[in-house]
């Protein structure tokens, strides 16, 4: 087997941290899905550019996840828990993204890795999960979930703050739950994963609904703006708007759909 150039340049710069080599091999020999002769190629390119200012929008807002100290398991207990609205509604989510056999997604910002098994179970023995995050002591829980659950079709992915480092065109679905708000520098990251979603594929996003002189104080302090401003975002990146779906069990979160334009067939 061949090995596409740009998927050794990009695994290669992934996984350089220990424990996510062995990942980066999978990822590469077992995905048939992202091989050369079935990345969609289009001559579309984002609005938003590679070679736009970097500024960040809220500085140090991921700090604390970079610390090789991280208590991960504060975070499980946190994000993993029914008094967490994400967690109360997780099937519905997944339910409403409306994966098929044979997708590929990515979950940006995947954390503690709530969603790796069942996107893993949706998309099936011939899909891909792409479980990526910034922070390598989620990841390193990631993997370990990964193997205690035998996901075989899924692999961990350090991602950096402002790049997704994912192929171009390599997944159908790209999925940020309560992450959009932590990242640093909108810009870039929003070109990335415009290249990372093939033609035609979707970008999902879940995060909190801001809504001044409604929001609770500590919503208002950490989120940097609202529903309204993070859409204008995403539309001036290159996506379309598709849809808000609802959610039953959302009080203080939304869910909007995307597009990025093409047909990927």
């Amino acid at each position: 087997m061949t090995i596409p150039g740009y998927l050794m340049f990009t695994f290669g710069r992934n996984f350089c941290h220990r424990g996510f080599v062995g990942a980066a091999l999978v990822a590469v020999f077992a995905v048939p899905a992202v091989a050369q002769s079935d990345v969609t190629t289009d001559s579309s390119e984002p609005v938003a550019t590679a070679d736009a200012p970097t500024k960040s929008v809220k500085p140090g807002i991921n700090k604390s996840f970079l610390s090789k100290d991280l208590d991960v398991q504060s975070f499980v207990d946190r994000f993993e828990a029914e008094s967490r609205e994400i967690f109360r509604a997780r099937q519905s989510i997944v339910d409403a993204i409306g994966l098929k056999p044979g997708d590929r997604i990515a979950d940006v910002g995947t954390g503690t890795g709530l969603f790796v098994e069942p996107f893993s179970e949706a998309v099936g023995k011939d899909g891909w999960v792409f479980a990526t995050d910034i922070a390598p002591k989620f990841l390193e829980r990631v993997e370990r979930l990964i193997e205690l659950k035998s996901l075989s079709n899924a692999s961990a992915v350090l991602s950096g703050q402002d790049d997704v480092r994912l192929p171009p065109n390599s997944v159908d679905v790209l999925f940020v739950c309560d992450v959009y708000h932590h990242f640093e520098f909108p810009s870039q990251s929003l070109y990335s994963i415009f290249r990372a979603v093939r033609p035609g594929g979707q970008f999902v996003i879940i995060d909190f609904n801001r809504i001044p002189g409604e929001s609770r104080p500590w919503l208002l302090d950490h989120v940097r703006a609202g529903k309204e401003v993070f859409r204008s975002e995403i539309e001036d990146a290159g996506f379309e708007f598709v849809e808000e779906v609802e959610i039953p069990e959302f009080e203080e979160n939304y869910f909007l759909r995307f597009r990025r334009p093409g047909d990927g067939g």
